[in-house]
């Protein structure tokens, strides 16, 4: 559990300074301030905190609940839908997703036009799946370390990306971070 949990911090770390493209790109020029963010997140950060998330559902610990019929076809929906959404989100960044840049425009269709983080937000629903699937301690610990890294994260980039597009400050009141605003579809 420890090693998995190591992974896990320490993959959510490089992955959270990967959000200072900005701050890259002027120390370093924006090529190389790309460069940098692409290293953190995708060649580092992700793929360590991905292992560490596997085998935290791989170690064996004790259950915090039983699992049900119930609980496994809730996890198997949220895993679904949680991947739904974060093609959508990929899909309309493109290469902005892996590679961003001081010269990105914003993007506010698709799903980015309901949620500020839509690929932020499948991870949560993803962390709950873990949890519904796998109610290990392990797991539980690992998904709560997940949502707390999720919500930093997404606070870090909002700042980068105030700073890169001045647009995404107006979007911010606009478009809610995680949960898509009912009220604001009936009102319409």
């Amino acid at each position: 559990m420890r090693n998995a949990l190591i992974l896990l911090l320490v993959g959510f770390t490089l992955n959270s300074a990967s959000a200072f493209t900005t701050t890259f790109s002027r120390w370093w020029g924006e090529s190389r301030g790309r460069l940098a963010t692409f290293i953190l997140r995708n060649v580092l950060g992700i793929p360590l905190w991905v292992v560490g998330l596997i085998l935290a559902v791989r170690s064996p610990s004790p259950p915090v609940f039983g699992t049900t019929i119930a609980t496994e076809a809730l996890g198997w929906v949220l895993l679904g839908l949680a991947s739904a959404v974060q093609i959508l989100a990929l899909a309309a960044l493109r290469l902005k997703a892996a590679r961003p840049s001081v010269g990105d425009e914003l993007v506010a269709r698709g799903v980015y036009a309901h949620l500020r983080h839509p690929i932020y937000a499948g991870l949560l629903l993803q962390f709950a799946a873990f949890v519904l699937l796998k109610p290990r301690q392990t797991v539980v610990v690992a998904a709560v370390l997940g949502c707390v890294w999720v919500w930093v994260q997404a606070w870090l980039e909002e700042v980068d990306l105030v700073q890169r597009m001045p647009a995404y400050r107006e979007y911010m009141k606009r478009v809610p971070r995680f949960l898509p605003s009912l009220a604001r579809r009936t009102r319409g």
